[in-house]
């Protein structure tokens, strides 16, 4: 397992790598050609300057769509931005910035999150350093109840003041006004390091944790739960919400250090015991930075996720239709070295989205294929994109679905330079 030094000094290098990447000379905006489907990739352009990275794409009422981005300008502060779109009448106004400073953390990996609720609020939550710790950071949340003009409010998700990691946060709506947050939290690793004890030995003591809590309009605090006392270090995780509650997905670990993809559900005020998608087997001692996501409608959920069990790395999607409770043998969608995964999944009413990362000798290929709603036939593949990004330079693109098709939002590089993009797949 890695230090947490280590990976801190991962997240730094995510950042830098796409200051260095050299760009190609292939015009990465071109749409993809798909003579064998009927959707085609379209440019969505999106407002981000220069220099912006880590996207976050999410859908609110009215038929919105909310994207934050990080923006660092060499020698400059990091800023957290977003935007809101709409069909009918595209960008409503110009980038609006959240949060601005040198201890706002800009991660690749670890990317800030926009969710708005039903009532008309937007909340967003993001990394922040701590002064006290080179490796630390936390988890902060702020909420807006203006459409993002100003955001007044704002507190750490974690209150155990310790200078440790906080992060790979995902936030669901838990109410007309109130949302639930979890995310992984070292503060049992920091206590078995000060003891001296290996992080994780035997029952999980000292382990990385999944924590959860909720949190009201106010920015009020529930009260912390342990969801899993034992997790893989820095893999994102994701939740849906189902008719039974959110179901939460993220890479476990076990005692063996088999780090396969799990899920929770929470009801009845607790969280149910962690289930395996699917037995991979998947044994690493390192995390692989590889988080699953899942999207649901009503009690069908999907989960995509990347795996190197049996030695083959591939991209799998696995099907339940009771809100998590089991799910259905995965479909393989890619394998093969070329595979990098960093997964992500919709779900429409006519289809079933995933998007993934390749990368070979000629660069990397940002993939999108649809499914069935049953995943029991693929309907079309395509290219979205070539990027001039290389490694964790691209991070993890991000993918929602509406009426309007499939609406994607990634990393690339220009002229060594962070630049966001974006396309919608449609009719």
């Amino acid at each position: 397992m890695k230090s947490m030094h280590t990976r801190a000094r991962i997240a730094a290098a995510i950042f830098v790598a796409i200051a260095l990447v050299p760009a190609c000379k292939r015009d990465a905006d071109t749409p993809a050609a798909n003579p064998n489907g009927d959707y085609r990739v379209q440019v969505w352009a999106l407002p981000a300057a220069a220099g912006s990275m880590a996207p976050d794409l999410s859908l609110a009422s009215g038929d919105r769509l909310l994207l934050s981005w990080l923006n660092r300008q060499q020698g400059r502060r990091t800023a957290l931005q977003f935007a809101t779109y709409t069909d009918a009448g595209g960008w409503q106004s110009q980038p609006r910035t959240i949060a601005v400073g040198q201890s706002l953390v800009a991660n690749g990996a670890d990317t800030p999150h926009l969710l708005g609720t039903p009532d008309g609020a937007i909340w967003v939550q993001w990394l922040q350093a701590r002064p006290d710790s080179p490796s630390g950071y936390d988890t902060v949340l702020a909420r807006s109840r203006d459409g993002g003009m100003s955001w007044n409010q704002i507190t750490n998700v974690n209150d155990d003041g310790l200078g440790v990691e906080h992060g790979f946060a995902t936030l669901w709506a838990a109410g007309s006004d109130r949302i639930g947050i979890a995310w992984l939290d070292g503060r049992a690793q920091a206590a078995a390091h000060a003891e001296g004890a290996h992080a994780g030995e035997g029952d999980g003591t000292g382990a990385m944790q999944l924590r959860a809590n909720a949190f009201d309009m106010d920015l009020g605090r529930g009260t912390d739960m342990v969801a899993d006392a034992r997790t893989c270090d820095c893999c994102q995780t994701d939740v849906a919400l189902t008719g039974k509650g959110p179901l939460l997905a993220y890479r476990d670990r076990a005692d063996d250090e088999v780090r396969d993809i799990a899920v929770l559900r929470f009801g009845a005020g607790a969280w149910s015991a962690p289930k395996a998608v699917h037995a991979d087997g998947w044994k690493t001692e390192a995390c692989p930075v590889n988080g699953p996501a899942v999207a649901a409608r009503g009690n069908t959920a999907v989960v995509g996720w990347y795996s190197e069990g049996g030695g083959i790395a591939a991209v799998r999607i696995a099907r339940s239709t009771d809100a998590g409770d089991a799910f259905a043998a995965p479909v393989i969608v890619d394998k093969g070295a070329a595979v990098l995964g960093r997964v992500d999944v919709a779900l429409d009413a006519q289809q079933a989205w995933v998007t993934w990362l390749r990368e070979d000798a000629s660069g990397q290929t940002l993939m999108l294929a649809r499914y069935a709603p049953d995943l029991s036939r693929e309907l079309q593949r395509m290219v979205v994109a070539r990027l001039d990004a290389r490694g964790h330079a691209s991070g993890t693109p991000k993918l929602v679905a509406n009426a309007s098709g499939a609406w994607l939002a990634w990393t690339d590089s220009i002229d060594g330079v962070a630049a966001l993009k974006g396309a919608l797949v449609a009719r």
